[in-house]
């Protein structure tokens, strides 16, 4: 999955206005503008397209933990300038307070099976021994389970 995949994903499941991402990157210290915006929600074949970066996309997920859980105090931590599956499916389970049982139920909402031990092995260190690199079709499943929980109504169009 591309970093403006996964933007435009949690764009969608959360019904997030242009003026609310602008928000959300401006609560991780981040500036951005409305024609960057703009040009991360094109399809590629657009020639107005704009492919995010990395540390875009880790301001991004870093304002959206503030937006949910509100900002906390002190510094903000910088985005990451390389980011990973693992990275961005364990800033959106800080973001959504999500406990292991709500994970794979949202799995479940995108009927993609997953036990307890597999998960766990996405949130190690990656020097751990039973860590698991979080592959595109998790990810996937994740966010388009995310989208079923959270827009209901969209249950019948998987494509956002």
């Amino acid at each position: 999955m591309t970093n403006n995949d996964i933007f435009r994903r949690i764009r969608y499941c959360f019904d997030l206005k242009d003026t609310a991402v602008l928000k959300v990157f401006a609560l991780a210290e981040f500036t951005v503008s409305e024609e960057q915006v703009s040009g991360w929600l094109k399809k590629e074949e657009d020639e107005k397209f704009l492919k995010m970066r990395d540390r875009e996309l880790a301001a991004f997920l870093n304002g959206f933990i503030s937006y949910k859980r509100g900002k906390r105090d002190g510094e903000q931590p910088a985005p990451e300038s390389n980011l990973n599956n693992n990275m961005v499916f364990q800033k959106l389970r800080i973001a959504l307070n999500l406990k292991a049982d709500d994970i794979l139920a949202i799995f479940e909402q995108a009927e993609f099976r997953l036990s307890n031990h597999e998960l766990s092995a996405f949130f190690r260190k990656p020097t751990h021994k039973n860590y698991r690199e979080c592959k595109d079709q998790v990810l996937r499943n994740f966010l388009m389970g995310l989208q079923f929980q959270q827009r209901p109504e969209s249950k019948g169009s998987e494509e956002v």
